[in-house]
């Protein structure tokens, strides 16, 4: 169908062109500014013209992309994030009991997402996703926050404490405001910006994993963090780039070495914005499944795929019996084409 015809083209027909044919059709017609391209370029909220334009490697995702193995910052950050805890800092109140303190910043910041493309994103200490939280259960938390960003924002944990710190009020621009709540209950969470309209503020980057540990503490493992994204590149509501950690394709280009034998938990978490689900398919092997992973002594579901909604999350556990490159990814093919593929190496 020509592209001056009704039929609106999306942005995943044009990922699926190929390099070559896509930057042939973005010298001609597409930059008409009555285009469905010039239009959502015009929209695009302050997203940098490089995002659509002098990057097309996005294009070439489903047609065996590359992504090289270039420690780029963004996949530095990628990498941190698998195993960076945040524990705060840890006092003891005159009354006995544990408190840990954090301190969360939003800014309006460029991320690079995939090798040569950045998002201009909404962050949390200026990373996407924005640091993993973790304490125990019973700690009291205290979070202090700062609006550094141009825009109001919040914060909401999930969990049990009063409504007055649900983070549904607004922060406004260059202003503070301070979260303290007894952690409970003990379990995988998420928390995010929770201020309209909400679907920009989750996909813009705000949000991050909050591990509360149970008191009674879990078997030994090599303890991973993972949060699962995706990235509207032109503002269309469709996701051009799939990623773990932020980065397209972090862990094909650098598999996660373990080792035989070994547990391995993963904390896994679902903030994909515009698709209804997003999901963990894992190779030549199985994994047991705990949802939220409130109680360590549930019975947990043992297989290799599982689902997750949009704020979903759980934990996985699983250990390798042989050597090798175990693949994971999404099992929606498109996701795992689009940059949600990484690798596990087994090492005796």
């Amino acid at each position: 169908m020509p592209l001056n015809s009704k039929r609106s083209v999306s942005r995943r027909e044009v990922l699926k062109w190929g390099a070559a044919g896509a930057m042939g059709v973005l010298g001609g017609s597409l930059l008409n500014p009555s285009s469905w391209f010039g239009k959502t370029v015009k929209a695009m909220d302050n997203h940098e013209l490089h995002s659509a334009l002098e990057h097309q490697k996005h294009a070439m995702m489903a047609h065996g992309y590359d992504p090289g193995t270039e420690k780029t910052k963004g996949l530095e950050s990628a990498i941190r994030a698998l195993t960076q805890f945040d524990y705060g800092k840890v006092s003891t109140r005159v009354d006995g009991r544990i408190l840990r303190e954090y301190e969360l910043v939003a800014t309006d910041t460029e991320v690079e997402i995939a090798n040569g493309i950045k998002f201009p994103g909404w962050a949390f200490n200026g990373t996407i996703p924005g640091p993993t939280i973790r304490c125990t259960e019973g700690d009291i938390v205290r979070i202090k926050f700062w609006n550094g960003s141009m825009h109001p924002h919040s914060i909401h944990f999930h969990g049990i404490h009063p409504t007055k710190m649900d983070g549904i009020e607004p922060v406004q621009p260059g202003t503070e405001f301070i979260y303290e709540f007894e952690a409970k209950p003990a379990g995988m969470h998420i928390y995010h910006c929770h201020i309209p309209p909400l679907a920009k503020h989750i996909h813009k980057g705000l949000y991050g994993n909050f591990i509360i540990d149970p008191k009674k503490p879990r078997q030994p493992a090599l303890e991973l963090n993972m949060v699962m994204n995706g990235y509207d590149l032109d503002l269309d509501g469709e996701n051009e780039i799939y990623t773990v950690n932020g980065y397209a394709f972090a862990f094909q280009a650098w598999p996660i070495k373990v080792k035989v034998g070994e547990l391995v938990r993963i904390y896994l978490s679902n903030l994909t914005e515009f698709d209804l689900i997003n999901s963990f398919h894992l190779h030549a092997n199985f994994f047991k499944y705990y949802e939220v992973g409130a109680d360590p002594e549930a019975r947990a579901i043992y297989t290799d795929t599982i689902m997750q909604c949009q704020g979903q999350r759980g934990i996985l556990e699983m250990e390798f019996k042989e050597p090798g490159k175990y693949m994971f990814h999404a099992h929606q093919s498109e996701f795992a084409e689009l940059g949600w593929m990484g690798f596990f190496e087994a090492e005796a």
